[in-house]
């Protein structure tokens, strides 16, 4: 039987908000990656973590290290953003809001980043690194990617790293990104696809906390996003890899999608 939505959302949250108690204890992280189930302990490979997809050494430079040490994702997703001073971004799924504080930067102090997390535990975390560091042009809010509490037309950016992977209603999210854009603007989204995923693992919560049970086919993740009412929908970039399970072996490609509303 299908697991519900909420049984995800639940199982979701819980995962994520386990490894922000497990970094506070023993500085050590899972990292939402290629390498799916990585662990990495410590900045320097949170660091190296961070490197391998896509940060580059003057992002990490720029931004807290208590943020760099909560990077889930799996691709930088503003490393083909060409975002201007005084521009509004909105990333889906902040988690620690690494990709929130690299905006900041290049927005500016007259631009505005809104971090989005439907984890408690993590929008905590944001917000006091926000605070402590100086952040004035950053805010985290509460709430579902399915149903964002953010105002129609109201940002130039959507950003994403890793995160639509795991919601169980992505044609939804595709819809609220496309409400909440402004004309003119783009969505830049790192994820995760899969292609011969066995049917079992769709029921493991922790393979989908992972950043693999959830995702779906390459076709089917651009269909979505087209059918939202996005143009110019193209793969900027992609990592291809191959996983193996005790059903059969699976594919999983890394990709960074980038799209306008016109």
């Amino acid at each position: 039987m299908a697991m519900k939505k909420e049984e995800i959302h639940k199982g979701v949250s819980e995962f994520y908000a386990g490894l922000i108690k497990e970094e506070a204890s023993d500085g050590c992280t899972s990292c939402c990656s290629p390498e799916a189930g990585t662990t990495c302990c410590g900045p320097e490979a949170s660091t190296g973590i961070a490197e391998s997809v896509g940060y580059t050494k003057q992002d990490l430079e720029t931004v807290p290290a208590e943020a760099t040490g909560s990077s889930f994702g799996c691709g930088n997703p503003l490393a083909f953003a060409e975002v201007n001073e005084g521009e509004s971004i909105l990333d889906l799924g902040s988690g620690g809001g690494i990709d929130c504080f690299i905006a900041a930067d290049r927005v500016g102090k007259s631009g505005k980043v809104i971090g989005l997390d439907m984890t408690e535990e993590m929008i905590e975390k944001a917000t006091k690194t926000a605070a402590e560091n100086g952040y004035d042009n950053v805010e985290f809010r509460f709430g579902k990617i399915e149903e964002m509490p953010v105002d129609s037309a109201s940002v130039d950016w959507v950003i994403s790293n890793c995160v639509i992977n795991l919601s169980p209603e992505k044609r939804d999210v595709f819809g609220e990104a496309f409400r909440v854009l402004r004309p003119g603007g783009h969505i830049l989204i790192s994820d995760v696809v899969a292609e011969d995923l066995p049917a079992e693992m769709r029921e493991d919560i922790s393979a989908w906390a992972s950043c693999v049970s959830g995702a779906v086919t390459e076709g089917e993740y651009l269909g979505m996003i087209r059918d939202a009412g996005f143009e110019q929908v193209e793969i900027v970039d992609r990592l291809d890899y191959v996983q193996t399970s005790e059903q059969q072996p699976y594919k999983l490609a890394s990709i960074r999608v980038k799209a306008i509303k016109t």
